[in-house]
């Protein structure tokens, strides 16, 4: 099957998505891109580059852009409507495919806006934030949330440090720290070891 290109109702309007079906997928992933304010949409690389390493155990990737972004509607509300259109896409994902597991995965920003979607979400089972803004949005609503958390983070990150990370990382149970070092904020020459270090917890299906 080829990545389709959709349109789902958002809160605020319709918002844009690439989606990539699998017949018998492992697990229905929502990704959600970086800060919409710098540039960020569903193009970015470090988002394809996790949508590809997703695809890659035949999971279901849903691609989407925050409102405002490209086509899809609405206006920048400050990281709360964005959360918002996180949690409409992982309804849109599940009703897609009711029978199989609900993962949410993020980039920086799209960290907090997704993790914020899927707090309360109990269908989400698994959770992925590659690099997450913790210097920059308040994470806390994650307390107590013990459901398993993959996070990877650079070293020579100039954006996030790597050393907020892994003391935000060390404070949420269930969470695994993987380290690339040496990799920045957009992980341009460790692509393949950010591909890893984002499936290392996942358990494989047979």
């Amino acid at each position: 099957m080829q990545h389709k290109r959709i349109f789902f109702q958002g809160p605020c309007g319709r918002l844009q998505g690439l989606y990539r079906p699998f017949s018998k997928p492992h697990a229905a992933v929502v990704v959600c891109h970086p800060h919409p304010q710098f540039g960020g949409t569903m193009n970015n690389k470090v988002v394809y580059w996790m949508a590809r390493a997703f695809e890659s155990l035949d999971c279901t990737v849903l691609r989407f852009n925050f409102r405002g972004v490209e086509q899809s509607e609405g206006h920048w509300d400050e990281g709360a409507g964005e959360a918002e259109d996180a949690a409409a896409a992982l309804n849109w994902l599940h009703a897609e495919n009711p029978d199989v597991p609900l993962w949410l995965a993020g980039f920086s920003f799209g960290c907090y806006a997704g993790l914020k979607a899927a707090r309360h979400d109990k269908r989400v089972e698994q959770l992925f934030a590659v690099a997450p803004a913790v210097n920059l949005w308040d994470f806390s609503f994650m307390q107590g949330d013990a459901r398993p958390l993959t996070v990877v983070a650079g070293t020579s990150d100039k954006i996030v440090p790597y050393t907020a990370i892994a003391a935000a990382t060390r404070l949420q149970h269930g969470a695994q720290l993987h380290t690339i070092n040496g990799a920045g904020h957009f992980f341009p020459e460790h692509r393949h070891e950010l591909a890893t270090a984002l499936l290392a917890d996942v358990v494989p299906s047979y």
